[in-house]
């Protein structure tokens, strides 16, 4: 039986954030529960099971990076993080270790529960009718199990890597707009950076092996979108 509230839990280490950002989640009718440190982010995220986790990046035991990690072994909760860490290097690092989105500080929390409720929303659609196992060239993706393979080795993606790449795949041979990427893999109504659809493609190519100079699987169409080789280009 789905929860009546969803429970959120927060992990950050200044109370400056933490009183004010409960609260207004509380507000919006979300059950709270608050933690200052990675040792305890990783013990209540597997012992609470909660809905969605705000990860601090600079925590004071250890790195949010590392509980991103460790929730990722045994978990697909949606974790979003929080940082005060805007570079392009940090964002990608926390992507590509499971995160499925990324707040940079100073925020509002109406800013935070607007994106909370952004990825509560892609994370709990089901899976659509119709949607079986698709194979182009050597790639294999399965979006019932969640599994992706090439030339029979698995690929460790994230929630978003993967539903980027289901999208393309699935378009193979066609281009896919930046626009239309945005609308499906996020939301129609993503109000973050759209840098962030280029740093899912950046670690997608790494995990296929491509060469964003001369691409195999992953074509950039500049000022339009994206491609994935169809079928013939890979046979």
């Amino acid at each position: 039986m789905q929860r009546s509230k969803r429970t959120i839990l927060l992990v950050e280490d200044e109370e400056s954030i933490t009183t004010p950002l409960a609260e207004a989640l509380e507000r919006e009718g979300f059950t709270t529960e608050v933690v200052r440190t990675a040792a305890d982010a990783i013990e209540r995220g597997r012992a609470l099971a909660p809905d969605l986790v705000l990860l601090d990046l600079g925590l004071p035991d250890g790195s949010g990076y590392d509980v991103c990690r460790e929730l990722r072994v045994t978990s697909q909760v949606p974790i979003i993080i929080l940082s005060a860490r805007g570079e392009e290097a940090d964002r990608i690092v926390g992507l590509e270790l499971g995160a499925d989105d990324y707040v940079v500080k100073p925020f509002s929390a109406r800013e935070v529960i607007a994106r909370i409720r952004a990825v509560l929303r892609r994370a709990g659609e089901p899976e659509a009718a119709g949607t079986g196992p698709v194979n182009v060239g050597a790639l294999r993706l399965d979006p019932a199990r969640r599994s992706a393979m090439l030339a029979g080795a698995p690929l460790e993606l994230s929630r978003k890597e993967f539903d980027l790449l289901e999208l393309l795949v699935r378009e193979a041979g066609n281009v896919v707009t930046r626009e239309r990427l945005i609308d499906e893999v996020w939301d129609v109504n993503w109000f973050g950076s759209t840098k962030t659809l280029d740093v899912h493609v950046s670690g997608l190519r790494r995990k296929l092996g491509d060469d964003s100079a001369s691409p195999r699987y992953l074509h950039t169409v500049r000022g339009v979108g994206f491609r994935f080789a169809g079928p013939d280009e890979l046979s």
